[in-house]
């Protein structure tokens, strides 16, 4: 039997059979290397890049340990976001699923306190949350963290860039000192290693898949000057490449807007990320790319750190990351999963000492390459193959996607296959069409019934033929 196998580990038998249902047989180098010292009941501090499953990483040894019996937090893991706390959860229950009656709770910011106190009074065996509003809960003495025996800090280096130092502070002071901590980061800044010196017992360190195959993602670098701006290339290597989707990282939020606003009045369907979005704005954004409604997402380090995005065809940095492990971490988000990605960087010839700084990093020589024909830029701007329609009904209202995809497939309706992605929040719902039957989508949902309730339903993107009007799903 292979070392990499997960039948090669001391695994419950039903986390085993559930593992081999889900089609993991092969551990990634991350797992391989975590998993024996998480199971063993050591403190960990591992690197690794975006996609390398760390949520199976620490989530099968949280599992492993885990007493159903008793219905108290035994665990907790730390999020620097709630995209990413939801991501966590939902790989944790998906992983635990063998396991009857086991509860695990999400707390983040952004929604209600009172509903997650709630349900807090009904217990839970394991917690994930954001730091903020975990602190929020342990305050007012709606959670205890008493029995807690294993604590993970997810892209601990994200909390730390955010500001929650004295949160987490509070959060580790409210445990017991008796515990396993389990620290998982891209990056490792000298903050990271002042607090695992505070709060880990002789931690073990594993580094892995800090540089990219060269055969998973195409590296291209591109100069800019006076002739062809930034902007200018960028339009040249969409129009080139066309990707489906892609994540163009500036430095700055103001630079954000500035490129999203730029790329728009092009004619590509473009949104900016940053930390100045409300939660609501934020979802939808994020929403929007991921149901391919947006071609394009301009965006910060700060603001895409914890996202899960799938089959991101290309990464371009618009600006080169001031770190070079940001760099590798930005880049890492395509080519995921064996699939093929593209990664281009721009820079000016006044930051060539960042583009040898990177070379020697990455132990390669990075060559510039010539910018795509400028011909291109009398071709018009690709436009996104789906659109999205809001639904002001969600999880409080019981609306599930199966209720969805009904009342838009039902009689003299749109075909299952022009349905993209759903997503269904507390008080809203969103669903993906194709961008040619959005009129009868949205006639469809006018006219059709949904248990027997009226529901607000709206095209929430720019650039689509529609009527002015908002209209109602009875």
């Amino acid at each position: 039997m292979s070392q990499t196998d997960f039948a090669s580990l001391d695994l419950h038998p039903e986390l085993l059979d559930n593992l081999a249902s889900l089609g993991y047989d092969s551990m990634t180098p991350i797992q391989a290397h975590s998993l024996p010292f998480a199971l063993a009941g050591k403190d960990l501090i591992a690197q690794g890049k975006t996609g390398s499953g760390k949520t199976a990483a620490f989530g099968l040894g949280l599992l492993q340990k885990l007493n159903v019996k008793q219905f108290r937090v035994q665990s907790l893991v730390l999020c620097p976001t709630r995209e990413l706390a939801d991501q966590v959860a939902k790989g944790l229950r998906q992983l635990g699923r063998s396991i009857h009656n086991i509860k695990i709770l999400t707390l983040c910011g952004g929604t209600p306190l009172y509903p997650q106190a709630h349900s807090l009074e009904h217990g839970a065996h394991i917690i994930v949350g954001t730091p903020g509003r975990i602190e929020d809960h342990l305050k007012k003495g709606t959670l205890k963290l008493d029995h807690v025996n294993t604590l993970v800090l997810d892209e601990a280096d994200r909390m730390l860039e955010m500001g929650f130092q004295a949160t987490l502070d509070v959060i580790f002071d409210r445990m017991p000192s008796e515990r396993q901590t389990l620290l998982f980061s891209a990056t490792f800044p000298d903050a990271i290693q002042a607090i695992s010196k505070r709060i880990m017992h002789k931690p073990e360190m594993i580094q892995t898949d800090l540089v990219h195959d060269k055969n998973t993602i195409q590296q291209r670098l591109f100069q800019v000057d006076d002739t062809f701006d930034r902007i200018t290339v960028l339009r040249l290597l969409l129009l080139q490449y066309q990707p489906t989707s892609t994540i163009i990282f500036c430095n700055t939020k103001k630079e954000t807007v500035k490129v999203a606003k730029a790329l728009t009045s092009h004619g590509f369907n473009t949104l900016a990320l940053n930390g100045d979005l409300e939660q609501r704005d934020r979802d939808q954004t994020l929403v929007r790319f991921v149901n391919h409604s947006i071609s394009v997402l301009v965006a910060t380090d700060v603001a895409a750190r914890g996202l899960d995005i799938e089959d991101l065809d290309a990464v371009i940095n618009y600006e080169i990351a001031n770190d070079v492990e940001v760099h590798t971490h930005r880049i890492g988000r395509t080519g995921r999963a064996g699939s093929q990605g593209l990664a281009c960087t721009l820079y000016h010839e006044n930051e060539a000492y960042k583009i040898v700084r990177l070379e020697a990093y990455l132990k390669q020589e990075i060559t510039p390459e010539p910018l795509p024909d400028k011909a291109l830029l009398d071709n018009k701007a690709f436009k996104a193959t789906m659109t999205t329609l809001r639904i002001e009904g969600g999880k409080k209202q019981k609306l599930r996607p199966g209720d969805i995809v009904g009342a838009l497939t039902g009689q003299n309706g749109i075909t299952g296959k022009q349905i993209g992605k759903i997503n269904i929040f507390d008080q809203s719902a969103y669903v993906a069409v194709n961008r040619d039957v959005v009129q009868s989508a949205i006639a469809k949902l006018k006219n059709g019934k949904l248990k027997g309730r009226n529901f607000k339903v709206r095209c929430i993107d720019d650039n689509v033929d529609r009527p002015k009007s908002e209209f109602k799903w009875r």
